[in-house]
């Protein structure tokens, strides 16, 4: 069955599956101000605690090996409450990660764009 919706509809992420945005992810080449590296992913990221719309910027490694197209393609992310249950039926990009202490993650591909999902230990 394909999925459709009109332009006022919410997307079924959030309106059905009940994700909550959390951030965008926007690929850099170069260093951006007040990055915080995070060695076990060999990734830089900075701007997400300053930005009101949640938006970070990401830099890479050589030695990184999150997938060539979260690289290259900004993605979305949004809050789960069951990463592993969100993850049935979907196209997994690596495997899941907790890139901090109290989260997992795990990236996904849909419809040719990735798509991080998050699920924090003690949700807000």
């Amino acid at each position: 069955m394909e999925y459709s919706r009109n332009n006022n509809d919410l997307p079924l992420a959030t309106a059905d599956w009940g994700w909550k945005y959390h951030h965008i992810g926007v690929p850099m080449a170069e260093p951006f101000p007040g990055e915080e590296y995070i060695p076990h992913l060999g990734i830089y990221v900075s701007g997400f605690t300053k930005s009101p719309y949640g938006i970070e910027f990401m830099r890479f490694t050589p030695e990184c090996k999150i997938h060539d197209l979260v690289k290259k393609v900004p993605h979305v992310a949004f809050v789960v409450d069951d990463l592993i249950q969100a993850l049935i039926g979907k196209e997994l990009l690596g495997e899941v990660n907790s890139p901090s202490p109290g989260l997992k993650v795990a990236m996904i591909v849909s419809n040719g764009a990735p798509i991080e999902l998050m699920e924090f230990e003690n949700p807000v």
